[in-house]
């Protein structure tokens, strides 16, 4: 029998952006990094590796506040705040509150570095709300032409039928490039995603952001920076699709279809560690998503997003100069350790700016997601996905799908603070 293991965030507080950034904070160089070994996830076609730029830049981008241009770490310590952790050597990372936006601290977050697969969740933001989920498609040979060498793939097979839904289970549990072509087909093909996912980053103010393809597989000029990964997780976690997929667990993934057989089917299990306690770690309490990646030129990336009573923090950490499989996901555990530590005795560095069209008023519009978008119906929690409150040791509690309804007001305020 397959083990129906999912898990969903929950984030009903409204997202929030403050008012004030913080005085002035400590300041450290970046930790020398060696080059990435490739190890922990899908190697893809090798290029130049992550270490070709070993400093970052001594100016970056200020969106957000001006700390956050500058190099090495920010962090403003109240008395009695916990110290960061002394084994971080992530050449980029950020703690950020989801609700309020601020940035507890940072490190080189502005620094644009290759984002492998953590580059699909700007994909998911950008096409999920276009496509029903319950929406079926037939595969052909051309969805799949331009698959890179070396890439993840979660099986999509051409001349199977596969819905939207199996599709972006495929996207967000194994990381598939195969699911994510054929959703880029459905969406009018790679270009056109490519020039909609710039947009959107656009829009969100995610200007480190340059999209070359939009499953996060290497290629020259393709960047993000860990603010602008955690923007567009913030802004993801906004969809309650978005929440689903990335908080699934384990998933039946649509198999062998061969006429007058009955449909196959194989379990897929998420390639987010702390979620799953994969390669010897501890699920970590509370985790709830986001995304996860590796390649030759990015290292180890991840976005992830964790609640703890009524706070809910995301850490995006990139290319740990530790090495092996598992250091980007305890670098993001002690991040998420201390994060909640330090709430209210830190100053916030900083800010997660709202996007540029924002309603900023008291009542501000709610954004695109099939739950409130009719003409994109279908199942909440196809194929038998359940639902849960609480991941990885947390009060567990069953809900029924789209029970989770989400606050999506921005208040008064700068939309642009500290433009680059």
């Amino acid at each position: 029998m397959s083990v129906k293991k999912t898990a969903l965030t929950v984030l009903s507080a409204a997202l929030l952006v403050p008012g004030m950034l913080a005085a002035p904070a400590q300041a450290a160089p970046a930790p020398p990094v060696p080059p990435a070994d490739g190890k922990g996830g899908p190697v893809k076609a090798p290029r130049a590796t992550a270490a070709a730029v070993a400093a970052p830049p001594a100016s970056m981008s200020t969106v957000g506040g001006s700390l956050l241009g500058r190099p090495g770490t920010q962090v403003d310590l109240l008395p009695g705040a916990p110290a960061l952790p002394s084994t971080l050597t992530g050449r980029s990372w950020i703690v950020a509150d989801a609700e309020t936006g601020e940035v507890l601290a940072a490190h080189n977050s502005h620094w644009r570095l290759p984002p492998a697969s953590t580059m699909k969740m700007l994909f998911a933001d950008t096409v999920l709300p276009s496509l029903p989920k319950d929406r079926v498609h037939k595969v052909s040979y051309q969805d799949m032409e331009g698959v890179g060498p070396g890439s993840s793939l979660v099986g999509v097979k051409e001349d199977h039928e596969y819905t939207v839904h199996d599709l972006w289970l495929g996207v967000f549990l194994r990381s598939g490039n195969d699911a994510v072509h054929v959703l880029s087909a459905m969406n009018g093909g790679i270009e056109k995603t490519v020039k909609d996912m710039q947009a959107h980053a656009e829009e969100l103010q995610a200007l480190d952001t340059h999209v070359v393809s939009p499953d996060g597989y290497d290629a020259p000029e393709q960047m993000s920076s860990a603010y602008d990964l955690t923007l567009i997780a913030r802004s993801g976690l906004q969809k309650q699709d978005f929440r689903e997929y990335c908080g699934t667990v384990e998933a039946r993934f649509p198999g062998r279809q061969e006429a007058g057989k009955p449909r196959d089917a194989f379990e897929i299990q998420n390639t987010n560690r702390l979620m799953t306690g994969a390669g010897g770690l501890s699920p970590y309490k509370g985790i709830a998503g986001v995304k996860n990646g590796n390649t030759t030129m990015a290292g180890s990336t991840f976005t992830g997003a964790a609640q703890k009573g009524d706070r809910t923090l995301l850490v995006t950490v990139m290319n740990p100069g530790a090495g092996g499989a598992n250091s980007v996901y305890q670098e993001t555990a002690a991040l998420f350790d201390w994060g909640f530590a330090a709430v209210g005795k830190v100053k916030p560095v900083g800010e997660l700016v709202p996007p540029k069209s924002a309603d900023t008023t008291s009542h501000g519009s709610p954004a695109q997601s099939h739950e409130n978008n009719p003409s994109a119906g279908g199942p909440g929690a196809a194929g038998g996905l359940g639902t849960a409150l609480g991941v990885a040791g947390g009060a567990l509690a069953a809900m029924a799908g789209g029970a989770f309804v989400v606050n999506r007001r921005w208040p008064r305020g700068r939309r642009g603070a500290g433009r680059p």
